[in-house]
């Protein structure tokens, strides 16, 4: 199960995970990514700070999200994954695809 917490940092949404994002927690992931992008939101940050485990449902729902916000010049950045999780995002080739931060601020400046 994933819990999502969404604030604002400046023009940036910061979605914050706690949980697991496995097949059952990615679908609500995808439904609030679709509906912010759709209200126009262009900056995300997806901090990982509090995800143990992701699979690859969880990927392809990031990785979706990354395309949707492209067009209109936004972007999507992760942010706080610890070793295990940063493990599968690079072996899977998504830190190639999207930018991988340590902290939401970094993320966010985009450095």
């Amino acid at each position: 199960m994933i819990r999502i917490d969404e604030s604002r940092q400046g023009a940036a949404l910061v979605l914050r995970l706690t949980g697991r994002l496995d097949g059952g927690g990615s679908g609500a992931l995808e439904a609030l990514l679709l509906e912010r992008i759709a209200q126009g939101v262009g900056e995300i940050v997806v901090d990982f700070t509090g995800v143990d485990y992701i699979s690859s449902a969880g990927l392809r729902v990031l990785l979706m999200g990354a395309k949707r916000v492209k067009p209109s010049g936004g972007r999507l950045a992760l942010s706080g994954m610890v070793e295990s999780i940063r493990e599968v995002f690079e072996v899977s080739g998504f830190l190639k695809i999207l930018p991988a931060f340590a902290t939401v601020e970094e993320a966010r400046e985009g450095r």
